[in-house]
């Protein structure tokens, strides 16, 4: 019966009628909805190049800015690159890692993300060198990424009710809130109560990440799926050892 109920609720979120109570609200989403407001308020400029008009906008991390070509980028799905070495299956991206200041390259379906390496490297530049690349590149009609992008959390035959209802909430209600502040959340497993999920785009290194994480989505799951006891961050293999050898990189760049 419960099961029943709890699926007929999420068939109510996917039609977008459904709406909590303000109370209910103000304790599901708590400093993450408010995030959601600000993004809102965040100034979008416009850059003429050419015969395309590349808009910006902040994000909650002050490090990466989203850059609005006014087209589909992947049309769907997401694909981070972060590092140089990891571009090689798109031209876009390895253009953009040629801009002095660089640290990562994010594909959304209508936007790319840009995290720069450090607070010390000022927008301005780096905005005008990249909104030339990105235009030039849309003009000459190359195809913007090759290899595997982060679809929708399929459901498969394998997944319990449980893992099955989180994968819902993510793609309905989540990954699209967390896509307009130019990052995404991808599903890493589902343990003893535990999700594992992993942060990307803007949300790498964000300050506000772990409220994103805690009083966002932790309390979103936990409102509608009671089995979430918790929900933390995890990064690939690949992204530690990235990690560690950038910050070793910028360690020498610094004392050089």
């Amino acid at each position: 019966m419960a099961a029943s109920l709890r699926w007929s609720l999420l068939g109510l979120i996917r039609t977008h009628r459904f709406r909590l109570p303000v109370n209910d609200r103000n304790q599901c989403y708590s400093m993450w909805a408010s995030h959601r407001i600000h993004s809102q308020q965040y100034e979008c400029k416009s850059f003429s190049v050419r015969k395309i008009s590349i808009s910006t906008q902040d994000t909650p991390n002050p490090r990466s800015l989203k850059f609005l070509p006014g087209k589909p980028v992947l049309g769907t799905g997401t694909h981070e690159f972060p590092t140089s070495n990891s571009a090689e299956s798109s031209p876009l991206a390895r253009d953009l890692f040629q801009i002095e200041g660089i640290k990562s390259v994010f594909y959304g379906p209508d936007f790319i993300t840009l995290t720069k390496t450090d607070d010390d490297v000022e927008w301005t530049d780096i905005k005008r060198h990249a909104t030339e690349v990105i235009a030039k590149f849309f003009e000459s009609g190359e195809a913007i990424a090759m290899g595997a992008t982060h679809a929708e959390s399929s459901v498969t035959e394998d997944d319990d009710e449980i893992v099955s209802m989180i994968k819902e909430l993510l793609d309905t209600r989540i990954r699209p809130t967390v896509q307009e502040d130019g990052g995404d959340v991808i599903f890493k497993g589902f343990e003893d109560g535990t999700v594992k999920l992993k942060l990307i785009g803007s949300c790498t290194g964000c300050p506000s990440s772990t409220v994103t994480l805690k009083n966002g989505i932790q309390n979103m799951l936990q409102f509608y799926i009671p089995e979430v006891d918790l929900v933390e961050q995890v990064e690939d293999e690949v992204d530690e050892v990235n990690a560690k050898v950038f910050t070793e990189l910028e360690k020498k760049l610094q004392d050089s």
